[in-house]
């Protein structure tokens, strides 16, 4: 095989001499090697038990590292487990960190990933500083967080991608933002495994993409196995690439770039990556690398042995076609001619024999660095309880059976941290220690709980910390700012008005603010609050998408990523379910598992409550709460609060979920005179009635309603107070409904989620959090909708759901029976 430089590279880039590209090979095969060997004995970590689970790159080397070399700086990747080596190859990832968070090392010097929160080969690059503000993205290759959930990495990389675009043609950016991007230079890398093509959000996504045209190069990794099912169960066609063969574009129509190539062809790779690079960077088109006759050789993960399910012939084939294998025999056999007599070669095996030796035991050495650095604090913690259990065990004053339980303690601590330290294993005894010890007095005690009690907080801390955000934008440190109304103006408009004219300020305060969804653009939402603002600020600004919620979400958490501020809709509340496994799984958890790294302060626009029929009109809030930790939960009354929760979290930067009021667009409410500047403050209750005789605890459509069954209260001379929670997450920060407890004594919470949703969890914050227990003279009551969604129809409406009369007569035996 003979191969002229120029051909090596491309014909638009300068020649360079033999030595070099000789350098380039062998740094190449030193990593392909090092990677493959942090591979075998990562596997052999976790079966000797020092770690918990494992999976792997390997197999995928030889196209990552021809990947890496068109990966620039501001350029971003969205993949999956298998990318360890394109990681390493940036430089973004080192041996002793990847096993550093194989054994979920806690800290960040150590684990800079995710500091032990993700599991092994979940990768990401650190966006923000220490106090949670933006880097300079554009000096630095960055990875989003890893997701383990086939395929969910997939919509983020949509707005990833877009974010280029809108960064090339929104001019006004190029010096607020050239922390973000370099005139939309940069290139979304999205990889994935032939089986996780078989989801939804691939297709959606790939969809989306040939629609938006952006620079987007997805490479699918083909090993034709998804853990034990091969491709033919997977997808209808034998080659995935005559499966995508419908988006490929052609002269006549946009679409999407399509090339094969196999991947232990360390040539066709590169300069496939290198023609790719040319049409996503300079062309705005979507290509997809299609990489084939790829191998795992280690099988799925720690999880299971391939050669339960491959055969023979398979295991045999994978064998001698193993891309470092290929590699290598290509390295060997090149022959560069210098004239028609003399040729110059690469490297001769015992070279190539050396690297392996030399990668082999280099591993091994970052291996045990990283092992040594996990046992450290373990070791240092574990010795603070054994010098505390010394003390009681030389008490004088402790009994015979104490002092035996405590020896045989100190022995089982020092055993089982001898192989496989843990923190929990000294944290278990420690506290197994005070049991025994609860009914005595003394120093070592007392030294004891004090150590558990601020041990235990720290690493707390270490695992639970960056579910909000800690920045100084934080959206709950940011005060209130009251609606100002101009004090001779009686006039009231629809509610849809409030919040046209209060986007309209938005947009022009803010220019990076982009607002999307189905239906936005050209009429401006199903409901007008966005009535003419793609005409008036383009459609870069405002625009339509099509039908596919869980991209629409993923455009915006890409695009949030990269410092713009997306607006995304979803239409209507129960549609949210399309999308709620990106929400949760990727957006909720991101500033938690990446430990403050990375953060998508994307806002989510929906609608909900009170409408009548199956689909349209629930309230599904326990179950979007309880998946949502880690985006706020906003539940605004009526246009004007949803308008001052937009306000108030363009100031901030964490990522929301705001429920407009269906029926409340053509309720009439006074238009503030300070648009896009008054703010509703974000986990503050607001008591909209005084009372004395019950608190009424609601949020949303549903406040109405006990408004009006608050009235016909107070003509039977029942004083009721009412409480709008208006934020679920977080919620009631400043514990303002106890403090309403204190004085009426009585709690009703109405909700329309169904029994046991929404209602469960707010009585657990006021029962438990904030010991409202302790001030009831009766127990606590909810009024929910039924079981059922509510059936289409007025009357279906009023029987399924919380009505004034359902609360005034619960109310009257509350009253009754205390």
């Amino acid at each position: 095989m003979n191969y002229n430089n120029k051909e090596f590279i491309d014909d638009k880039e300068p020649y360079f001499d033999f030595d070099s590209f000789k350098k380039i090979v062998i740094n190449d095969y030193k990593l392909a090697r090092i990677s493959r060997e942090t591979s075998i004995l990562g596997r052999k970590e976790v079966l000797n038990g020092r770690a918990k689970f494992g999976i792997f790159g390997d197999g995928k080397e030889i196209p990552q590292l021809a990947m890496a070399k068109v990966f620039k700086n501001g350029d971003y990747r969205s993949g999956y487990y298998r990318d360890q080596t394109f990681m390493m190859a940036i430089g973004v990832l080192t041996v002793k960190s990847f096993f550093s968070q194989l054994y979920a090392h806690s800290d960040l010097e150590e684990e800079p990933v995710s500091s032990g929160r993700m599991m092994t080969s979940h990768f990401g690059t650190r966006f923000l500083n220490k106090d949670g503000n933006w880097k300079n993205l554009i000096q630095q290759k960055n990875s989003s967080a890893d997701i383990s959930s086939t395929a969910a990495q997939m919509p983020r990389l949509l707005g990833l991608a877009q974010a280029s675009k809108i960064y090339k043609k929104l001019k006004n950016l190029k010096e607020t933002h050239k922390m973000f991007s370099h005139n939309g230079n940069e290139v979304a890398f999205g990889t994935i495994g032939n089986a996780s093509i078989s989801e939804g959000l691939f297709w959606e996504t790939l969809n989306a993409a040939s629609v938006l045209q952006i620079p987007i190069i997805l490479s699918i990794w083909d090993d034709e196995y998804g853990i034990s099912v091969p491709n033919k169960y997977q997808f209808s066609k034998q080659n995935i690439s005559d499966l995508l063969y419908g988006f490929h574009r052609s002269k006549k129509e946009k679409g999407i770039e399509i090339i094969r190539v196999h991947g232990y062809n360390y040539i066709d790779l590169t300069k496939t990556y290198l023609k790719a690079d040319q049409i996503a960077r300079k062309e705005h088109v979507p290509v997809i690398i299609h990489v084939t006759n790829l191998t795992q050789p280690q099988g799925h993960s720690t999880s299971s042995s391939h050669e339960r399910y491959k055969s023979k012939e398979r295991l045999e084939w994978e064998m001698n076609n193993d891309g470092i294998k290929k590699f290598r025999d290509w390295i060997l056999n090149f022959r560069f001619e210098i004239n028609q007599k003399d040729y110059c070669k690469i490297a001769n095996v015992g070279f190539l024999d050396q690297i392996d030796i030399e990668a082999k035991e280099y591993v091994k050495n970052e291996k045990e660095k990283a092992w040594k650095a996990f046992q450290r604090p373990i070791y240092k913690i574990k010795n603070e309880v054994l010098s505390i259990l010394d003390q009681i065990q030389n008490n004088h004053s402790e009994e015979k059976w104490i002092k035996k339980y405590v020896k045989k303690y100190i022995k089982e601590l020092h055993n089982t941290t001898k192989n496989s330290p843990t923190k929990k294993s000294v944290f278990r005894i420690a506290r197994k220690v005070l049991y025994l010890l609860s009914d005595g007095k003394s120093d070592p005690k007392n030294c004891l709980i004090e150590w558990v009690k601020k041990k235990y907080h720290e690493e707390q801390e270490n695992y639970s910390s960056h579910l909000y955000s800690i920045s100084e934008k934080a959206s709950a440190r940011i005060t209130e700012v009251f609606p100002v109304y101009n004090n001779n103006d009686s006039n009231k408009v629809d509610g849809r008005i409030v919040l046209r004219e209060n986007f309209d300020k938005l947009l022009e305060l803010h220019p990076d603010l982009l607002i999307f969804g189905e239906d936005v653009g050209k009429i401006g939402d199903v409901n007008q609050g966005l009535e003419g603002l793609q005409k008036k600020y383009g459609k870069i600004r405002v625009f339509d998408t099509g039908i596919r919620e869980s991209t629409i979400l993923g455009q915006g958490i890409g695009l949030a990523m990269r410092g713009l501020r997306p607006i995304v809709e979803i239409q209507y509340i129960d549609y949210i379910l399309y999308a709620l496994q990106i929400m949760s799984d990727d957006l909720a958890c991101l500033q938690y598992r990446t430990k403050g790294g990375q953060k998508a302060p994307v806002i989510i626009r929906t609608r909900g409550h009170r409408l009548e029929g199956i689909w349209h009109s629930g309230s599904p809030m326990g179950g979007i709460i309880n998946y949502l930790r880690g985006i706020l939960v906003l539940v605004p009354r009526n246009m004007v609060k949803a308008a001052g929760f937009y306000n108030t979290l363009l100031s901030g930067d964490d990522p929301a979920l705001v429920v407009e009021c269906l029926n409340g667009y053509r309720i009439k409410e006074k238009l503030p005179k300070n648009l896009g500047l008054f703010r509703t403050p974000i986990g503050i209750v607001e008591k909209t009635r005084t009372g004395e005789d019950i608190t009424m605890i609601t949020y949303g459509s549903t406040w109405r309603i006990v408004s009006e069954a608050a009235e016909e209260l107070s003509k039977i001379n029942i004083d009721s107070e009412i409480i709008d929670i208006q934020s679920l997450l977080p919620f009631d920060l400043q514990k303002d409904i106890v403090k309403s407890l204190q004085k009426t004594n009585r709690l009703l919470i109405i909700d329309e989620d169904v029994p046991g949703g929404a209602s469960a969890y707010i009585l657990q914050k006021i029962l438990e959090e904030q010991n409202g227990y302790y001030y009831l003279d009766s127990p606590p009551v909810t009024i929910t909708a039924q079981e059922h969604r509510p059936p289409y129809g007025s009357d279906g409406d009023y029987f399924s759901k919380p009505s004034v009369e359902n609360i005034v007569e619960k109310v009257l035996r509350i009253m009754n029976d205390s």
